[in-house]
């Protein structure tokens, strides 16, 4: 079922954020074909997507009448759901979209988020990525988007991610409860899973995307549509990413506000740990950064670990839709 976000609290800041806001009023524009999306969401797991929780007031705006957040689908990840056709947007990782356009799977990637919000953290025994070599490390799936994560890290520093690193998981895979145990010695989360670990005083932080280069320099996190649906809705793609980039912008605004939006309606279960998500987050370098060169940088690690066989570069061309982008980028300035 949808799940309405509460608007008054959503919008309340909207007006000083909007100062100056060059887009055309979306009345005055060609309605969209279509009035609904479905959009992925993970429940008090994955505290980054806040913009595109908070969201669904502004994409009521722009014609888009029922949002449907979708929580499970075919396989652990929302990779998977998009490729199974069970979302018409996906939210995630630049080797999660690598890995569906080099498999054949039709989607375009449309625009980067935000840069690094994944933390890698380990026990006292661990002082760099290096010293991962014959630790323990905790992945929720094998072969899953933060497992191809990893091997693109710690081959970066020479492992070899076969050989060199022992891959933990369990079923009901905790990364936090797991470290406690002392079962794995290190894993790669998002928040919460690092304000967790702060909170409870575990390991320590060997590597932060948000900071650290290169990771640092490319963003985190992309949007990406199934083909067909970015097709046959051209207004409505355009309409649908304008309303997140303005979420996008209204968390770097409005932190608080957007923090306390997603802990009311249930998408997280702790208001501390996702204002920190929304405050550490770097919403604002979505008009900075060049997606295409992190999927590029993203694409040539995996190509060179044997992730994917194929040139980034032709999956780029194959794979993305820069248009809509462009063209917020010109409308949405502040």
């Amino acid at each position: 079922m949808p799940i309405a976000l509460n608007r008054r609290q959503i919008i309340a800041g909207l007006p000083a954020l909007w100062t100056g806001l060059r887009a055309p009023s979306a009345s005055a524009e060609t309605p969209p074909e279509v009035t609904s999306v479905r959009l992925p969401v993970f429940v008090n797991y994955s505290d980054c997507q806040v913009p595109l929780y908070i969201a669904e007031a502004l994409l009521h705006g722009e014609g888009i009448t029922d949002v449907q957040f979708v929580g499970a689908g075919t396989g652990p990840d929302s990779s998977d759901w998009i490729s199974h056709g069970e979302i018409d947007f996906d939210w995630n990782f630049p080797p999660a979209h690598m890995r569906l356009i080099a498999n054949g799977v039709p989607i375009k990637v449309l625009a980067g988020m935000h840069a690094g919000c994944l933390e890698l953290f380990a026990n006292d025994s661990i002082r760099g990525i290096s010293d991962l070599k014959g630790k323990r490390v905790g992945v929720d799936v094998f072969v899953g988007v933060p497992h191809l994560m990893l091997i693109v890290i710690v081959a970066s520093v020479g492992l070899d991610p076969a050989k060199d690193i022992e891959w933990f998981t369990t079923p009901d895979f905790n990364p936090v409860e797991l470290f406690a145990e002392g079962k794995i010695d290190a894993f790669l989360g998002g928040p919460p899973l690092p304000q967790e670990m702060r909170t409870r005083k575990l390991g320590h932080v060997i590597l932060n995307t948000g900071f650290d280069k290169p990771w640092s320099q490319y963003f985190c996190c992309m949007m990406s549509a199934t083909s067909d649906f970015a097709e046959r809705n051209p207004v409505a793609t355009k309409r649908i990413l304008r309303a997140v980039m303005k979420s996008v912008d209204f968390c770097v605004a409005e932190p608080e506000q957007a923090a306390r939006g997603i802990v009311e309606k249930g998408f997280a279960s702790r208001y501390d740990y996702a204002l920190q998500a929304v405050t550490d987050g770097r919403y604002d370098v979505w008009r900075d950064y060049d997606p295409a060169d992190s999927l590029r940088f993203w694409g040539l690690r995996m190509q060179e670990t044997g992730i994917i066989d194929d040139n980034p570069n032709e999956l780029i061309a194959k794979g993305t839709d820069w248009r809509y982008l462009d063209e917020l980028k010109r409308e949405l300035k502040t």
